[in-house]
């Protein structure tokens, strides 16, 4: 027999499941519906005539390729670059003792406190400051994107990646010592990959804010349009006279496909542990 507070908790996890999910299904169904639908007055959650019309309008008019490279080149960067940076200097808090480590622990955790448009305008001029020395990390330039992201995306991962890298027994790198393995050997081949549930965990947060971002694209690269992102393409389609809602409702469809798809590939490590690391 089921037990009836069961029952209500699966009832209650599928209504937020559904409240989560309708905007999505929304987007996509708005995205395949027909103008005249779209612009109905009585809006209906389902459509009898679909139409591909408007992922038409957003890969051939608005240069859809151009943005979805440099989306992807920015979140890559940003992946690899945070996954590295943040592993070693997680290591390094945790496994050493040094001046000032618990001062730099405190700075890590109110970085995080910080909101984003606070910061907005002096890294701005920062930028600026950085492009006149390294042109590649200028303004109007990809590299920029880059820097900035990794600005907010270390301090959490590093706080994150921490914890993992403590769990791993001290025992366990006595072991290695005595087997003759150095601390090289002993953090690459044998501590990351322990603590990889924690690397891609840090990674799908890193990916999400750079794939998604609008407020640094749109204030970084704000006239070379060559080098704009996923997020400004959708502005193509906002009109003074009548926005095209089917076509932002395509991009923003196409925009959520790449994060998926990472998810998915990424999501067993989100779910494994650490067991089995020592035994005995």
């Amino acid at each position: 027999m089921r037990r009836p507070g069961r029952t209500i908790a699966e009832i209650v996890t599928v209504a937020i499941a559904g409240l989560v999910a309708f905007p999505l299904y929304w987007m996509v169904l708005t995205a395949f519906k027909p103008p005249g639908e779209i612009q109905s007055a009585n809006p209906v959650p389902w459509t009898l005539a679909p139409t591909v019309d408007s992922f038409e309008r957003v890969l051939t008019v608005s240069g859809f390729g151009g943005y979805f490279l440099n989306s992807v080149l920015v979140a890559a960067a940003v992946v690899v670059l945070s996954v590295l940076f943040s592993f070693l200097s997680a290591v390094a808090l945790t496994r050493f003792r040094f001046r000032g480590r618990t001062v730099l622990m405190v700075m890590l955790l109110v970085a995080q406190m910080v909101p984003l448009e606070a910061l907005t305008i002096p890294l701005f001029f920062l930028m600026r400051s950085v492009g006149q020395a390294v042109p590649a990390f200028g303004l109007n330039e990809l590299g920029s994107l880059v820097l900035v992201h990794l600005t907010f995306s270390l301090p959490f991962a590093i706080w994150m990646l921490r914890g993992f890298v403590a769990a791993v027994p001290v025992e366990l790198e006595e072991a290695a010592r005595v087997d003759g393995a150095s601390r090289f050997r002993f953090v690459w081949q044998i501590l990351f990959p322990l603590v990889a549930p924690g690397l891609v965990a840090t990674s799908v947060v890193a990916f999400i804010h750079a794939w998604n971002d609008f407020l640094f694209a749109k204030t970084f690269i704000y006239t070379k349009t060559e080098n704009q992102t996923l997020p400004q393409a959708m502005l193509v389609f906002f009109k003074p006279e009548e926005n095209d809602w089917g076509a932002i409702m395509a991009s923003s469809t196409l925009m959520t496909i790449p994060a998926l798809v990472f998810f998915v590939l990424v999501q067993r490590r989100l779910v494994s542990g650490m067991a089995g690391a020592v035994k005995g």
